[in-house]
């Protein structure tokens, strides 16, 4: 089995600057529906623009 590389002092003192408030963002939770829907989107989008571009060239 490996020592741990801390001493329980110093590993107390990296706990208590990892739990200030500086580190603990809240963050909105996330949305994977909202996130899909957003790609969905964007890549309608971009392949509308490409076929009308095509169109217009005379390529469809």
């Amino acid at each position: 089995m490996h020592k741990p590389k801390l001493s329980p002092e110093d590993q107390a003192r990296v706990d208590a600057v990892v739990h200030r408030g500086v580190n603990s963002v809240e963050r909105k939770p996330f949305r994977p529906w909202l996130l899909l829907g957003v790609i969905l989107v964007v890549l309608t989008l971009l392949s509308g623009i490409s076929y009308f571009i095509a169109w217009t060239q005379g390529v469809v």
